[in-house]
């Protein structure tokens, strides 16, 4: 991760507890047990992922939408447009049970990713944006596919 500052690289390693206690609570009974027991059940297995991973994906949107602000005209509606998909992607793709809802999660952080990209293409995004997304969305999905395959 060089080049990536600081901060936002703790913070964004920070933001992969949530999918990585879910998917550890939900290979592990004991864990998920003493999990279930202390904090409740919402905040295990995949029922934390999916609901963190909905907010996150909300989140990001705020985060696309702060890098639209760099354009102007047309190309800035197309841009803000863009922005809203991961937050509306989540809103109206996590409902109908763990399975479909982890699933669809994965193709949002995917498609974030794309989205992503295209935004550090048209250089609106910091340098070091891409490298810090491709790493923890390897992660986010890799811990989802835990609560939709295992």
């Amino acid at each position: 991760m060089s080049g990536v500052p600081r901060v936002p690289l703790i913070l964004g390693l920070a933001g992969l507890i949530p999918f990585i206690w879910g998917a550890l609570t939900y290979l592990n009974d004991d864990l998920h047990a003493w999990g279930t027991q202390t904090i409740g059940a919402r905040f295990v297995g995949p029922y934390v992922q999916l609901f963190y991973g909905s907010v996150i994906l909300s989140f990001m949107s705020g985060v696309l939408w702060g890098f639209a602000t760099k354009t102007s005209g047309s190309r800035a509606t197309v841009f803000y447009t863009l922005s809203v998909l991961p937050a509306l992607w989540a809103f109206f793709k996590t409902g109908g049970g763990p399975i479909s809802a982890g699933i669809n999660l994965m193709y949002g952080f995917a498609g974030l990713l794309v989205l992503d990209a295209i935004f550090a293409y048209w250089r609106l995004t910091p340098v070091w944006w891409l490298r810090l997304r491709v790493t923890l969305t390897a992660i986010v999905i890799a811990c989802l596919a835990v609560g939709v395959y295992l």
